[in-house]
């Protein structure tokens, strides 16, 4: 990325994403390969009259914890992780891994780690929700997400300058238009109750009452657009079958296809990777539905393996197993949140209150304007 762009991005993190405030503090996680991007950060943060702090990972760490790590070393919680998630204003996680192939850590090592992190995490989603802790997710384009989304470094840092908008004259003005062209959609689904999803091989319903569809318009995560809710968790019923590869801990599943009753996934099969849904599907709270969704960022024209822009996909719905979201009126709790990605560009359709509202992966004329 160029100075430009990278003081751009920067200044779209602090200012717009997490709206940095006088004396808020900021705590930003990444590896030191994003150190260009963190230094513009800490000079908008000193800016906007606040304090930074982070976490630098640096390459081999990982392989050294899976080598020499027992139960009670991957249970540990970083110290100013804990405080961040629990008490800082702000939290900026930008990826920009090493290695995305690094094998995982044995079974039992990982069950620790994942039960450790349970209470930091149904704690990040209560202040997350209602904006106590003021998130952004992002990227910041390296080898190992440009290998993995089999694009050329250069490619890839054009395709994040573009699906973050970073390329615009102003960058924060682009996603308040982002923002309104949005609302009108939200407006609607939050007149209505029950919704159906459709395509040639999925045909799945569910119900909204108490809850509420939300407008991401880039304030929680960069890239966004996608307006999402949390179904009610003994609502949905029937089946639906995701076409895109679904990535959980590094292992791709393909061709998955969850069958439900009552909000309860009973039957779940994949063409390839079963053994990863079986194994995720024994974890508590996974096998209700957290999420259903709508990607609208057109912009995002290609799959990319990160479920941060996959989701986003305009023309694309996903449903999410596990965590729900309390800001959406979502009431399951799960370590999980895994998000499945459907295409309905051919002949999907979603079905509002039995009134067509979208078509062939996009809403109709008198909603997006």
């Amino acid at each position: 990325m160029t100075n430009t762009q990278l003081n751009a991005y920067a200044h779209l993190l602090v200012n717009y994403c997490v709206s940095l405030q006088p004396g808020e503090r900021l705590f930003v996680n990444t590896t030191v390969l994003a150190t260009p991007l963190l230094k513009e950060i800490k000079r908008e943060v000193l800016k906007a009259g606040g304090h930074l702090e982070y976490s630098l990972g640096v390459e081999g760490m990982g392989e050294i914890m899976r080598e020499h790590g027992n139960e009670e070393q991957f249970a540990y919680v970083p110290t100013l992780y804990r405080e961040a998630i629990e008490h800082f204003e702000a939290y900026i996680n930008i990826r920009a891994p090493f290695n995305l192939r690094q094998p995982p850590a044995a079974d039992n090592l990982r069950a620790a780690q994942r039960d450790a992190m349970s209470p930091i995490v149904k704690t990040y989603f209560e202040r997350t929700a209602d904006r106590r802790l003021k998130r952004s997710l992002c990227v910041y384009p390296c080898p190992a997400l440009a290998a993995e989304a089999e694009m050329s470094l250069e490619e890839y840092t054009a395709f994040v300058i573009q699906a973050t908008k970073v390329d615009q004259p102003d960058p924060k003005a682009a996603w308040l238009e982002v923002r309104r062209r949005q609302q009108a959609v939200v407006d609607h689904l939050n007149s209505c109750t029950t919704f159906r999803y459709i395509n040639d091989r999925s045909d799945i319903t569910f119900t909204t009452n108490g809850r509420t569809w939300i407008n991401s318009d880039g304030q929680t995560n960069m890239p966004s657009g996608e307006v999402y809710t949390s179904p009610e968790e003994t609502s949905a019923n029937g089946h639906i079958y995701f076409d895109y590869p679904a990535i959980r801990d590094g292992k791709t599943v393909q061709g998955v296809t969850l069958k439900v009753k009552d909000g309860e996934i009973y039957e779940w099969h994949a063409d390839s990777g079963q053994e990863v849904l079986d194994e995720t599907f024994d974890i508590p709270g996974t096998r209700r539905f957290g999420e259903a969704a709508v990607g609208t960022n057109y912009t995002i024209d290609r799959f990319s393996k990160n479920i941060l822009f996959d989701e986003k996909i305009g023309g694309t719905v996903h449903m999410a197993i596990g965590q729900s979201y309390a800001q959406a009126g979502g009431k399951n709790e799960s370590s999980v949140h895994w998000d499945m990605i459907a295409d309905m560009k051919q002949g999907g359709r979603i079905l509002a209150d039995g009134k067509e509202i979208y078509r062939d992966g996009r809403f109709i004329a008198e909603l997006w304007s």
